[in-house]
Order: structure tokens, then sequence, then C-alpha cells
């Protein structure tokens, strides 16, 4: 992949704090042509840079409770349960770490009830999870998917 420059990081810190914006608008904010940006962002769609997704409000849609578990797995077996781990709707991220868990997954849920069914009923049956280690979200202080200044 090529080396980013000055332009590509101000696309970027455009279409993050507006991912609608158009390319005209970013064109003219930046004193280039249209197409300069049309092909710059699709040269970093393509290099995998960046990709445009939905940030959905899990609140809004009706899920109230967010996890973060830390999972412990028997030697050998942290690939094969991240595998099985994405496979569950309510699970948004699986990492690998290094640390006290093996593996930490952020999951979302309508209420408490169904937290406890997602840990007693489909963690407990995959093999290999040694220990879970639930930890509730109580206040939100900052979500963000920006990491362009």
């Amino acid at each position: 992949m090529g080396k980013l420059d000055h332009i590509d990081f101000a696309i970027l810190g455009y279409l993050q704090e507006n991912g609608k914006r158009s390319y005209t608008e970013i064109a003219r904010l930046l004193d280039v042509s249209e197409g300069t940006i049309r092909t710059r962002i699709n040269r970093m769609l393509k290099e995998d840079v960046f990709e445009f997704v939905i940030h959905t409000n899990p609140n809004k849609i009706g899920l109230h409770v967010q996890a973060i578990i830390g999972i412990s797995t028997k030697l050998g077996m942290q690939e094969e349960i991240a595998i099985q781990l994405n496979r569950y709707s309510e699970v948004r991220f699986v990492g690998a770490f290094s640390g006290r868990h093996d593996i930490i997954i952020q999951a979302y849920f309508k209420n408490n009830e169904d937290l406890v069914f997602f840990v007693n009923k489909k963690l407990a049956k995959i093999d290999g999870i040694v220990s879970a280690d639930v930890n509730i979200e109580l206040k939100q202080f900052k979500d963000s998917f920006s990491y362009v200044p």
C-alpha cells in the first residue's frame, strides 16, 4: 500500500466527522477536484485503509445491556473458541489478548436475563472455556471509532 499523505488524512477526518459528506464538499474544503477525492477514497477503500460502516446505537434498537467478557481457555484452544464466538449475533467484538484473559468479547443484550442465558447456555456449551469474567457497562463515557486526529 502506498503511504498516506496529508490530503488522505484530511479526507479520513472529514468522513469520520460525517460519513455522508459528499465528495464535492470534501473537495471544496480541501481545494482540490472532486475527481481527486473520488480517486483517493476508492484507493483507500481498495487498500482496506477504511470501510464505510453504519454505527448503530444499541440502546435505540433495544439492546440495553453491554457486557465485556474476559474468557480463559484451555491451552491451544484459543483460536478454535474465538471462531465459535464469532458465530453469535450478540457478540460484536472478539479479540485475543495477553494478560489475565485469553479472549475478550464485547456483546450486547436486550436485558440481564438474555446475558445470563448467553453465559449459562451458550458459552457453557463451548468446549475449552475454563472461565468467563462478565463485566456489565454501567455508564458510557466514550464510544468512538475515530483514529485520525
